[in-house]
């Protein structure tokens, strides 16, 4: 579950498509384009319109150099602490409560589950399903 969906804020699951901005709630986190008010996020790889920009200090903010990352959770230092993050092609993470505001995301890709196969595609090999990933860079 999200950062910010612990918050008594609207949450639904991201969907293969669709564009999602980065918003405030209680926290920063990410909404879909046409529900500003409602926070998306699931495990998923995000193409960004831009380089993705994270605040550093208090004024500063800083480029990541890249525009593809994949939401990930890291292991907080204490309970409290946020946990969602973006993971780069580099192996670099930024927490999602960083990120500067306003970015648009498209989600390319969500995780796979043998729940999302159709009856048909069960009965071929696994190999043969194996769906190649788009590049990170």
């Amino acid at each position: 579950m999200c950062d910010y969906s612990l918050h008594a804020v609207a949450f639904r699951p991201a969907k293969v498509g669709e564009t999602l901005v980065t918003t405030s709630f209680s926290t920063r986190g990410f909404a879909a384009k046409q529900e500003p008010g409602v926070a998306c996020c699931r495990e998923t790889e995000l193409a960004f319109e831009h380089h993705v920009r994270y605040n550093r200090f208090w004024l500063s903010t800083k480029n990541a150099g890249f525009r593809v990352a994949r939401f990930c959770q890291i292991v907080p230092r204490m309970p409290e602490q946020h946990r969602d993050a973006l993971a780069f092609p580099d192996g670099n993470t930024v927490l999602v409560n960083l990120l500067s505001k306003g970015q648009h995301a498209r989600v390319i890709q969500l995780p796979v589950t043998g729940q999302e196969y159709s009856a048909e595609e069960r009965s071929v090999s696994p190999r043969l399903l194996r769906h190649p990933r788009p590049s990170l860079r």
